[in-house]
């Protein structure tokens, strides 16, 4: 027979098995804001917000909602704070109307580091200060929707979430274009016919039939 005090000094004694070496880190700081489970390393280049230079619109329109708004000024760099409370001021006024829904497009997922003021040159990087994410200009930011939501409180209730935003943000809906940085691209109107034309075509003939039709 063994004892209780035995077993739990046996308990106690024994190493433990868990691996301290894995290369996920866990942080516990601001665990009550938006922050990443794990990330890979603690400490990453400040870096630079990102212009599209490109010909790509991906995540410059709605994708969930019925209403949304996206980045009009320049790219910014978000903290997750600020992510908060924005969504905190939707949530409240949208409180009122059951089913509604919101959602956040971006993450913060960058730690970012800060030393402390007068501070001599060298000796590392800094400390974890908060979590952020660099997001472009037309990059769309919240998106509300779930239940029938009328313009009006739609506009109020985001323009109340862009106050709390660094940038100028824009009102979008299903029908705004997409956007490549400071341009809207709009869909190609399609060709203009004359009336002659649109008739023949309306009686059935071919396109080749109609403009021998026309030019005769």
């Amino acid at each position: 027979m063994f004892s209780l005090s035995s077993l739990s000094r046996s308990i106690l004694s024994a190493p433990s098995r868990v691996a301290l070496s894995s290369p996920t880190r866990v942080f516990a700081r601001f665990r009550n804001q938006l922050a990443p489970k794990r990330v890979k390393y603690d400490k990453r280049f400040k870096g630079r917000i990102p212009i599209p230079t490109g010909g790509s619109t991906k995540g410059t329109t709605l994708a969930f909602g019925e209403w949304g708004i996206r980045i009009k000024g320049d790219g910014a760099r978000l903290t997750a704070k600020q992510l908060m409370t924005a969504e905190e001021v939707i949530k409240k006024k949208l409180k009122v109307i059951k089913g509604t829904k919101v959602y956040l497009r971006v993450f913060p997922d960058i730690p970012v580091c800060v030393k402390g003021n007068e501070t001599r040159m060298g000796k590392g990087k800094g400390t974890f200060e908060f979590w952020a994410t660099r997001v472009p200009t037309g990059r769309v930011i919240f998106e509300i929707g779930g239940a029938p939501i009328r313009e009006e409180l739609a506009r109020e209730v985001l323009q109340r979430a862009t106050d709390k935003l660094p940038t100028r943000m824009e009102f979008i809906s299903r029908s705004s274009p997409p956007r490549l940085g400071n341009m809207l691209i709009h869909p190609p109107e399609p060709p203009n016919l004359d009336a002659a034309a649109t008739a023949v075509l309306a009686a059935g003939a071919s396109p080749l039939q109609s403009a021998q039709t026309v030019s005769a």
